[in-house]
């Protein structure tokens, strides 16, 4: 699904340079690189702090606990998306709310996320799936109303861009109260291991997830916090600067594999492309069709045995998995998502394809779906 080692070899005397300084320097952990990084990343982004942690589902976990949400408190978030957005919302004792997501973009359903809002609700946790940001005007106009908290999931759109109905113009991530991500190998600023960071603008937030991230400790042994350990190390942080000023460049190497891919399938009624919202760029973490009216189980299999990767995201909703599973719920509610799971199939994508390569996938499916 991602060429990672082709993209290595793109950089591979700087990634080798960076690597060999943290080992020289024994820095581990909190080394020069991972604050450096941790600076050049808010440049990025426009944000005042970034807090780099673990990996993605820390920064999830981290970011409700700086938020102070308490047992009981209910966090509204999308039915259709990776089981790391609830599970953390599980494991703190907080109420996980699922809703429908919007059949064109696969992103919250404002309609269904004003419809689950009571009185317990506490907080929203928009998805921006698949690589474009979610209806952040709508998402933060409803979160105002009713005074709740905004966490952005951008473990698959960072280096998005949304532009709000006055023109402005923010990156995914930076708009609500705090915003987090993942940095697991294939996502468009993948390190070669697992690291994570939280983003936001408040500064009192912003110390306290200093402190959560290092077991509560602003000062050494010093626990002001109940914290976590959860610290990007320093050989990711050094990674990472490397393919930071890469990162846009790798965003549009995926939109133009996607380009490649919508005119490959435009005249195919039965291959439904991606829809790009007037509001976000989209950076195509994944590129993911809706199969109509042909086996897409089928396909996806005769695709692998092609020797072509791909994948379906997601073949369960969260609403079904059984660590999720509640008597609130009825299936009335989650029409779209039910519908999409048997729908959905996503194709390679990353920043390293020929136009051989993005040939032989197309014909493949296009072969497939046009049999008799």
């Amino acid at each position: 699904m991602v060429d990672l080692q082709s993209q290595y070899q793109k950089i591979k005397p700087e990634i080798d340079v960076a690597i060999q300084e943290v080992l020289e320097s024994s820095a581990y952990i909190n080394g020069p690189s991972v604050k450096a990084f941790q600076t050049n990343l808010e440049k990025y982004l426009g944000v005042k702090h970034v807090i780099p942690c673990a990996n993605g589902t820390d920064a999830l976990q981290i970011a409700m606990m700086g938020l102070g949400l308490e047992q009981g408190d209910e966090v509204i978030t999308a039915d259709f998306t990776f089981a790391a957005t609830v599970e953390v919302i599980a494991l703190l004792k907080l109420t996980p709310v699922l809703v429908d997501v919007e059949a064109a973009t696969f992103n919250m359903d404002i309609d269904a996320l004003k419809k689950a809002i009571t009185p317990k609700t506490k907080a929203i946790v928009p998805v921006h799936l698949f690589g474009q940001c979610a209806n952040m005007d709508a998402v933060l106009e409803v979160a105002k109303a009713h005074n709740l908290y905004v966490i952005e999931d951008t473990a698959q759109a960072i280096g998005a861009d949304y532009t709000f109905a006055d023109g402005t113009v923010k990156k995914a991530g930076t708009m609500g109260d705090v915003g987090t991500t993942s940095f697991f190998p294939s996502k468009n600023l993948g390190c070669y291991g697992d690291g994570g960071a939280i983003f936001t603008n408040d500064d009192a937030l912003a110390h306290k997830l200093v402190g959560i991230v290092n077991h509560g400790m602003y000062t050494r042994y010093y626990h002001d916090e109940v914290g976590v350990n959860s610290r990007l190390d320093s050989i990711q942080a050094a990674i990472l600067n490397v393919k930071l000023p890469n990162l846009d460049a790798y965003c549009d190497a995926r939109y133009k594999a996607a380009m490649y891919y919508n005119e490959a399938f435009k005249d195919y009624k039965n291959i439904e492309t991606p829809v790009i919202s007037d509001f976000s760029t989209h950076v195509f973490h994944q590129y993911t069709l809706k199969i109509h009216n042909v086996d897409r189980n089928a396909l996806h299999q005769y695709l692998l045995d092609q020797g072509i990767p791909c994948a379906i995201y997601y073949p369960v909703p969260l609403h079904l998995q059984k660590a999720y599973a509640d008597e609130r719920y009825s299936e009335a509610d989650f029409k779209v998502t039910n519908q999409l799971i048997n729908q959905v199939l996503s194709l390679p994508m990353h920043t390293e394809f020929d136009e051989e390569q993005l040939a032989f996938i197309t014909n493949k499916i296009i072969e497939f779906v046009t049999k008799k």
